[in-house]
């Protein structure tokens, strides 16, 4: 696919004219041989658990087949549990010896802004590490909060083409993961669900993942059915480093069945803004916590 081979030449020409801070950790790490699991940890330590907290403003555009375009604008926030190590170390500088890939439990919020059908609509997920995420759905029109169940995780979210799962983060120990290919670049990483009879399996028989080497950022992911045909496709269109952190700040999910596309773009994005944990309740769901969504 040619827009897909230039869409990763791109995006590797930004990372590399990035700082040397943020390519820091990556650069330590490959001085070894890392196995598959090892750069999947990286990058999803990348992906949703660079700096202690974090928010970002964000563009959704949605495009159906008939090139019809749909908006939605939202703020997102986001807790991570802290690192008990770093609270045994007194010396700032060995903190940052601890490896970059420590991801405990996670909380995000999500708070609709625009357009007027999804106003003051909230997502909440707490995000687990050995059993199913938690998520709730507050519908304003209704004024209910709804319970999203482990079964709907890859279903669509809001009527985009990015999944309920794509917005949390997939549990990498729900699949095995190998090493199927190392390009001056990148990694490409082959993931296959571990259990056959899972509704997983359903759905797709395995992805791929383009991980670059020095960020550990994931460049584009790509799904194929059980019968190996690609039907679905993450692209980061834009990279920028924010804070010291490389961010993807505009990506695209493609449905190549569908033959429709949504279009995220980040702005405002920050990260270690002091976020307090109680923040992330349900009932902060219906009353949203507009001093920090500003």
């Amino acid at each position: 696919m040619k827009t897909a081979a230039i869409t990763l030449i791109l995006v590797a020409g930004a990372l590399a004219a990035g700082t040397a801070s943020a390519d820091e950790p990556a650069t330590q790490g490959a001085e070894k041989p890392l196995e598959a699991m090892d750069i999947v940890r990286r990058a999803n330590y990348v992906a949703y658990y660079q700096g202690a907290d974090g928010r970002a403003k964000v563009r959704m555009t949605i495009t159906d087949s008939q090139s019809r375009t749909r908006t939605r604008e939202f703020t997102i926030l986001r807790w991570d549990r802290p690192d008990p190590r770093v609270s045994l170390v007194d010396d700032p500088d060995k903190r940052k010896e601890f490896d970059r890939t420590f991801c405990e439990d996670q909380k995000s919020y999500v708070y609709f802004e625009r357009p007027s059908d999804v106003n003051k609509m909230g997502f909440l997920v707490f995000k687990h590490l050995d059993k199913d995420d938690d998520r709730w759905l507050y519908l304003p029109a209704l004024d209910l909060v709804k319970r999203i169940a482990a079964t709907d995780k890859r279903t669509s979210f809001v009527g985009s083409d990015f999944l309920y799962e794509d917005v949390s983060g997939r549990n990498i120990n729900l699949d095995n993961h190998e090493l199927a290919q190392t390009t001056a670049t990148f990694y490409v990483i082959k993931s296959t669900p571990k259990d056959p009879k899972s509704l997983d399996r359903k759905e797709f028989s395995y992805y791929e993942t383009w991980i670059h080497r020095k960020t550990f950022l994931v460049v584009q992911t790509r799904y194929f059915d059980p019968q190996g045909k690609l039907y679905r496709q993450y692209s980061a269109l834009n990279v920028r480093d924010i804070d010291g952190y490389p961010t993807v700040v505009k990506s695209r999910m493609l449905d190549l069945r569908n033959k429709s596309n949504t279009l995220l773009e980040y702005s405002s994005v920050r990260y270690d803004i002091g976020l307090p944990e109680s923040i992330f309740t349900e009932r902060y769901l219906k009353s949203p916590p507009t001093e920090h969504l500003k």
